[in-house]
């Protein structure tokens, strides 16, 4: 047996019988080999933490734009929180770890620059939907790898168009990515909050924090531990109606207070506004696209091909952008 067949039949032994089992994959979009140490869900983890658009998500939004500190979250730390949330309530179901993870990793890959603001200025713009979720999944299948794609398997690919939306992952991991993006953003958005001076934890109601707990850990444990009390061996992921009560009541004060704050959302004109003039700066000279992105021009048109570089940018780099087009360079007369 190959290194990776006898982690195969370990999964068969030690994960619970409701869990995706490696070996029982509907596999990748284009077959290829099989790796003798890694099953195919390590290899997902593993094409996703390698890829460009992982890595540019250090640099774009959460909630907080441009926020001055060190300790603000961006895309990338969000994901690495889901992603341990994630793998710990998979670890105590006994679900498969290696598929949570991929999920998580990949889950927000199709975020545009300026957090949500982007994502609603390039629907408002092209009038067409836009949602980051379809374009995490472009992400992976179409845009990496100049047009390759990712090629992960089938459960990593629906895990990740899954994590928000109508559809539901028909993968228990995926479904616990789902819930742990959720329990993951809206407590650590509480911290940044805390952090910008706009939201103090006395504010948050008590019938709230009197099931979930005051503090940023004791609501992350609570609601861990409800999801893994309630979901062993059921091959379901549930939770108490209390406490789930109390997790939409939470997610309903952030918006109040937080989600459309003006003085956490005073920026988002700017980067509205970035977008759109780049949008149609780039739909009136395509020739300025990069080399990387022009075949896809012929393939999937200009429209698309527009849509699909602002949605890569980082914050950083659509402002770079902005001003390297719109705003004079700095120039000096020397004397002789």
């Amino acid at each position: 047996m190959t290194i990776r067949e006898e982690l195969e039949a370990l999964e068969h032994e030690t994960l619970a019988p409701f869990a995706a089992f490696a070996d029982g994959t509907r596999g990748r979009p284009r077959e290829e080999e099989e790796s003798p140490v890694r099953t195919c869900y390590q290899r997902d983890v593993d094409r996703i933490v390698y890829s460009k658009s992982f890595r540019r998500m250090k640099h774009k939004t959460q909630v907080f734009l441009q926020p001055e500190g060190d300790h603000y979250r961006t895309r990338l730390t969000h994901t690495l929180e889901v992603m341990r949330i994630s793998r710990t309530i998979a670890r105590a179901l006994r679900l498969n770890e290696d598929l949570t993870e991929a999920i998580a990793f990949g889950h927000d890959l199709g975020h545009t620059p300026f957090g949500h603001a982007g994502e609603k200025a390039l629907q408002e713009i092209t009038g067409k939907p836009f949602r980051h979720n379809e374009q995490s999944l472009r992400v992976v299948d179409v845009l990496e790898k100049d047009g390759e794609g990712l090629n992960l398997c089938y459960e990593t690919r629906m895990g990740i168009l899954g994590h928000t939306g109508d559809r539901i992952p028909e993968t228990l991991e995926g479904q616990i990515v789902r819930l742990s993006d959720r329990i993951a953003y809206i407590n650590h958005d509480i911290d940044d909050a805390r952090r910008a001076g706009i939201l103090r934890n006395e504010d948050i109601p008590r019938d709230i924090t009197d099931l979930l707990g005051l503090t940023h850990s004791q609501r992350i444990n609570t609601l861990v531990l409800d999801v893994i009390t309630c979901s062993r061996d059921t091959g379901a992921i549930q939770r108490t109606p209390e406490i789930a009560g109390a997790m939409e009541r939470l997610r309903d004060f952030m918006f109040e207070h937080v989600y459309r704050n003006p003085v956490a959302k005073g920026e988002e004109y700017k980067a509205t506004d970035i977008i759109g003039i780049l949008y149609d700066h780039y739909m009136k000279h395509p020739e300025d696209i990069p080399a990387d992105f022009q075949p896809q021009l012929d393939l999937e048109g200009l429209e698309r091909t527009v849509v699909d570089y602002i949605a890569g940018m980082t914050d950083k780099y659509a402002v770079d952008k902005f001003s390297e087009l719109f705003i004079p360079a700095a120039w000096s007369v020397r004397d002789r």
